[in-house]
């Protein structure tokens, strides 16, 4: 499938991106991400690989439309979990 990224036109396969990602330790998560095969990696870690170009060159958006195209789910991020305030607690005992 053709897509354009930063661009530039990529003939890109579903196959030839999971081949791309295998052995790629995914990063942690902090925005879109994208699960190929057993792991969740950072649409822009994918992008990064699979175009060789740096990450400021193309926008997570590009990147996502692309992935959802050939066939790759996509989600946003989790929200983190609320820290726990510990001055919440203290009024619960008296002190």
């Amino acid at each position: 499938m053709r897509c354009v990224i930063a661009r530039f036109p990529f003939d890109l396969t579903k196959s030839e991106v999971e081949q791309s990602m295998s052995g790629i330790t995914p990063e942690p998560v902090s925005g879109v991400s994208v699960t190929i095969g057993a792991h969740v990696y950072p649409v822009m870690q994918v992008g990064e690989v699979i175009t060789r170009q740096n990450r400021r060159d193309f926008t997570t958006g590009e990147m996502r439309r692309a992935l959802t195209q050939l066939g790759f789910s996509c989600h946003e991020a989790r929200p983190a979990a609320p820290s726990r305030d510990a001055r919440a607690d203290e009024g619960l005992l008296g002190w």
